[in-house]
């Protein structure tokens, strides 16, 4: 409102200038008569100007009052507003301290009640350890036994608990586990069985050669023996010539020998030239014709598996366990067998088929040196298809089908079982009887190596072993884990096909006379 008031007055004196300065051009110019009468209008128009500056002076007064007085209106109501809520949290914090001291009062109660508890327990605890003692020596004088050999007597009937319980939940796992597990087996291997079903004959160690008559036996012995020398040395064959009828006996434990001597004699008896020479010309074309046929068969077996990709050096190792046999079964359709069972149970279970197919026929490979190369055919196959750059996991799987390294993948046990599978073929293997004998008392003895059995008996061609426990010895709960331990050895220490069932027998008999 100053400012306004400064501002009036400059205008005010403005105003009174410029009059100034018109009234001297207007004195100038009218003369000097209107001197006089400029003069009383230049007063006037002060008085004027004075007049309302005071005015305005005025209002501009009056106008900051009111605005102060406003201003001190709204101040002071801001200031109770103010006052009155210090008032209220004043208020709550009094309320609120009067709150804590009370709950600091009831605590103080508390912590004095639980410290009269605290020694009240102390004191029960003190009176219960005395009559616990009291009590111990007591039951010590009445059963005889001391602390100590309480608890050992405690100790063991627990362990006895414990081992029951052991034993139940041992049985009703594996119960459950082989339910499952059987059922799934069994379906699996019966749908591979019957997908794959391979007629098996029994390879022997001799071929037989028809003549058209026995004037041929003549010519083939040749004068003094020397053609049957010839053949024999040339071939590594014995030749059997005996009153049998129309036929010489090729007699050797290598069956790619026998089909050599068996081919060349066929040659030899078709031309009718039987001379050293000729005998050496036949020999030959004879392994050459062997070597053809191995090849074929190499062939023919990747072709009917559906094995592709094999080094041709692998393709010609296959061939030639067209002439090898294991227990009578010929090498090659073992192999082949078990690649297509494996094939079908990867697929059940998805794991990759081709993997298993090549798998199951390379794992014998190591049976086509064996004639040549001393070592078991798993480490040879493992040479041999390390040799080739065959893949890690179909190594693995050649070293393993045997146990010889620990399985350690589906693709493993695949393996494994369909060798077991292919070999335990009605008609597939042979075995002779003191390997037969040999392998049923390495079953019993393997059996006995437990305390308490008393007997062992291996039954049912070996596919079965009873075994009789002392009764003092092997309690119920003994009987389930000492029949699981003992399958658990069987499995370690045996090679067997198929599976063998492990019976654990324990019986008391009180015998007494009337007289």
């Amino acid at each position: 409102m100053e400012i306004n008031l400064i501002l009036a007055i400059v205008l005010m004196i403005v105003a009174l200038a410029s009059g100034v300065a018109i009234g001297f051009i207007l004195r100038k110019a009218s003369a000097e008569k209107k001197i006089g009468s400029a003069e009383e209008q230049a007063k006037k128009i002060l008085e004027d100007a004075i007049k309302n500056a005071e005015n305005a002076k005025k209002e501009s007064i009056i106008s900051a009052k009111e605005e102060i007085f406003q201003l001190k209106k709204e101040s002071d109501k801001e200031i109770n507003e103010r006052r009155k809520e210090v008032n209220r949290q004043e208020h709550r914090i009094a309320q609120k301290e009067e709150a804590l001291d009370a709950k600091l009062d009831k605590i103080e109660k508390k912590e004095a009640n639980l410290a009269q508890k605290l020694a009240d327990a102390d004191k029960i605890k003190e009176e219960v350890s005395k009559t616990l003692q009291g009590q111990l020596a007591m039951l010590e004088k009445i059963a005889g036994l001391t602390s100590e050999e309480a608890k050992a007597e405690l100790v063991h009937r627990l362990d006895s608990e414990m081992q029951h319980e052991t034993a139940l939940k041992i049985a009703e796992y594996e119960e459950k586990f082989k339910d499952e597990a059987d059922t799934k087996a069994k379906d699996i291997l019966s749908l591979a069985i019957q997908r794959f079903a391979a007629d098996h004959v029994s390879e022997i160690a001799i071929s037989v050669v028809q003549i058209p008559g026995d004037e041929m036996k003549g010519r083939i012995i040749g004068r003094e023996g020397r053609n049957i020398r010839t053949i024999e040395n040339l071939t590594g064959v014995e030749l059997i010539i005996d009153d049998t009828p129309d036929v010489i006996t090729v007699s050797g434990f290598d069956p790619v020998r026998r089909e050599i001597a068996r081919i060349a004699l066929e040659k030899l008896i078709s031309d009718g030239r039987i001379h050293p020479a000729r005998i050496e010309e036949m020999v030959e074309k004879a392994r050459r014709d062997v070597d053809i046929e191995i090849k074929k068969a190499g062939e023919k077996a990747i072709f009917e598996t559906g094995v592709h990709g094999l080094h041709p050096e692998l393709i010609k190792l296959l061939g030639r366990m067209k002439y090898r046999t294991s227990y009578g079964q010929n090498a090659l359709r073992h192999s082949i067998e078990v690649s297509m069972l494996a094939g079908v149970m990867a697929e059940e279970m998805g794991v990759d088929v081709t993997q298993a197919r090549r798998a199951g026929l390379l794992h014998d490979i190591g049976k086509a040196m064996t004639a040549e190369v001393d070592g078991s055919h798993v480490q040879l196959g493992v040479e041999i298809a390390t040799k080739y750059r065959e893949n890690k996991d179909i190594i693995h799987a050649i070293e393993a089908h045997h146990n010889d390294v620990e399985p350690k993948s589906a693709l493993d046990f695949i393996i494994q079982a369909a060798d077991a599978i292919s070999a335990a073929r009605p008609g597939a293997r042979r075995e002779d009887v003191e390997n037969y004998i040999k392998r049923l008392q390495k079953l019993e003895e393997v059996a006995g190596d437990f305390d308490g059995v008393e007997k062992t008996f291996a039954i049912q061609a070996g596919r079965e072993v009873r075994i009789m426990v002392k009764p003092e010895v092997v309690s119920d709960d003994k009987m389930k884990i000492l029949a699981r331990d003992i399958a658990k050895k069987i499995e370690s220490e045996l090679d067997y096909p198929g599976q063998i069932k492990v019976s654990v027998i324990r019986e008391s008999r009180h015998v007494d006379y009337a007289k």
